[in-house]
């Protein structure tokens, strides 16, 4: 498993992953600076430079993002029969698509852990002095990466059904953009999987739940789409016929 996760980041190496990697934290810092929100109500600063940042950034971008990488991941196998080539060596098929989940994944918290970067350098640009919410932060970090597992999932599926570039992104869009309709639904918004991301990073929310969702929530919405995205997508790139 160690020798396919060291090809697969090989790989990803020769492509524009670390350009990519840098561009949602450049979002992030630039919505940072260029908000001016502001409320009547004493509050930490630190949480109104979070809410105009995390807006775009859980909303489109870290859902988005999967999708590309994921694009990416399956590039070379899709290309002059690659996955004939891949799947010759002494390698399952199982640890290829489990391999390809966890590069996905671990890209996926470096990003998360530059955009914390990028909150904090907002903060010191802007001479905030109030206390840094540690805590809280790391929760939205954290609950953003974990609200990324289904789609992730879903997404490396697609990517291994269409040889196109295009399309499982298409797909992705297609799910993504009613998210910011889904989010302001108290009926919706908990069951869609694409309004995770905003819902778990959203720092308005119940400080006592975990990632500011309820349990249930976290267990039955995120849980079960990975489950299912994932053994979809697994079941499937075993029985494909390369």
């Amino acid at each position: 498993m160690l020798s396919i996760l060291q090809a697969e980041w090989y790989k990803l190496r020769k492509s524009k992953i670390l350009f990519i990697i840098f561009v949602g934290p450049l979002i992030g810092l630039f919505l940072g600076l260029t908000s001016n929100l502001s409320i009547d109500v004493a509050i930490n600063e630190w949480y109104l430079s979070l809410f105009s940042m995390n807006l775009t950034y859980a909303l489109l971008f870290l859902p988005l993002i999967t999708g590309i990488l994921a694009s990416i991941i399956c590039r070379y196998e899709h290309q002059a029969g690659g996955w004939k080539q891949l799947l010759a060596l002494p390698v399952t098929r199982g640890k290829v698509f489990i391999a390809k989940y966890v590069i996905l994944m671990l890209i996926v918290l470096a990003i998360q852990l530059l955009y914390l970067g990028a909150v904090y350098v907002v903060g010191m640009i802007k001479g905030i002095t109030d206390p840094f919410p540690l805590e809280i932060v790391w929760k939205s970090i954290f609950g953003g990466w974990v609200a990324t597992f289904p789609l992730v999932a879903l997404q490396l599926w697609m990517s291994i059904l269409f040889k196109s570039f295009a399309a499982p992104f298409t797909v992705n869009v297609i799910f993504t953009l009613p998210s910011i309709l889904a989010v302001n639904s108290e009926r919706f918004g908990p069951y869609y999987p694409w309004a995770q991301p905003f819902s778990m990073m959203y720092i308005g929310g119940n400080t006592d739940d975990i990632f500011f969702v309820p349990w249930d929530q976290l267990l039955t919405v995120v849980g079960g789409s990975f489950v299912l995205f994932f053994l979809g997508g697994y079941l499937y790139f075993q029985r494909k016929s390369v």
